[in-house]
């Protein structure tokens, strides 16, 4: 399994739901902060495609 953009936002999403869905606080905020760390996650492999695609471009 790669580990990919989309990979990163759908974990995002599920931990964004989780949170939605639960009961207690405790839960409520764990799921919040893992779905930051997710989406950080995906934003700095976006970060990373962008990059190569433009030193790709300057090679050319």
């Amino acid at each position: 399994m790669a580990f990919t953009r989309d990979f990163c936002e759908a974990r995002a999403n599920d931990a964004a739901l989780a949170a939605f869905n639960a009961t207690l606080d405790n839960v409520r905020d764990r799921e919040l902060r893992s779905e930051a760390a997710w989406r950080v996650m995906a934003d700095q492999l976006l970060q990373v495609e962008k990059n190569r695609k433009e030193r790709s471009a300057e090679r050319d």
